[in-house]
C-alpha cells in the first residue's frame, strides 16, 4: 500500500515516538517537499525539526508534485502538495488530519486516513500498545474526541 503523508500526522507520530511504524503499516511512504519544509520550520517542535533535518529515513521518499491545483490555494502548502502527489502517484491513501484537507481529498476521490487510524492499525497488528500511544498523544496538542474513538470501534477512555 502506497501512502502520501501530510505534515500533521508525521508531526504527532514523531512526538509520540511512533513514526517508525509507518513503513511497517505501509509498503511505501511518500512525502512532498513542502511537508518536509513545514516539519523543519522554526516553529515546529524541536523533536520534529531534528527528525526532519536529519537525512530522511530510507523508508521515506521525498517527492515534489508536478502540478498544483489553483483551486486548493486556500490550503497550506503541505496539504496542497500532499493532495497533488497522492493524485499523481495514484496513492492508495492520503495520511492527513486537517478537516479542510480531508474534505478536498475526498472530493477528489482519494482515500483518507488520519493519525489515529494509523495507530489503531499498528495496535491491531501488535506493533504498538494502542492505549499507551493514546496516552502519549493526549499529552500533545492533538484533538482526540470520543467520536473518533467510536469511529474506530474503540471504547471511550479516560483523559
Amino acid at each position: 500500500m502506497i501512502v502520501v503523508a501530510d505534515t500533521t500526522p508525521l508531526n504527532y507520530l514523531v512526538l509520540i515516538g511512533h513514526v517508525d511504524i509507518l513503513p511497517q503499516v505501509f509498503a511505501q511512504v511518500l512525502v512532498p517537499e513542502a511537508v518536509m519544509a513545514e516539519l523543519r520550520h522554526p516553529a515546529a517542535p524541536t523533536a520534529v525539526r531534528d527528525w526532519a533535518t536529519n537525512p530522511a529515513p530510507a523508508w521515506l521518499e521525498v517527492k515534489k508534485p508536478g502540478t498544483l491545483e489553483p483551486a486548493l490555494e486556500f490550503l497550506g502548502a503541505g496539504e496542497r502538495e500532499a493532495i497533488a502527489l497522492a493524485l499523481e502517484t495514484s496513492a492508495d491513501a492520503l495520511l492527513i488530519d486537517e478537516r479542510a484537507g480531508r474534505r478536498e481529498a475526498a472530493k477528489r476521490r482519494l482515500s483518507v486516513i488520519g493519525t489515529l487510524a494509523v495507530l489503531d492499525e499498528a495496535g491491531r497488528r501488535g506493533l504498538i500498545d494502542f492505549d499507551a500511544a493514546l496516552v502519549r498523544l493526549r499529552q500533545t496538542t492533538f484533538r482526540l474526541s470520543s467520536a473518533l474513538l467510536r469511529a474506530l470501534g474503540r471504547p471511550r477512555t479516560t483523559s
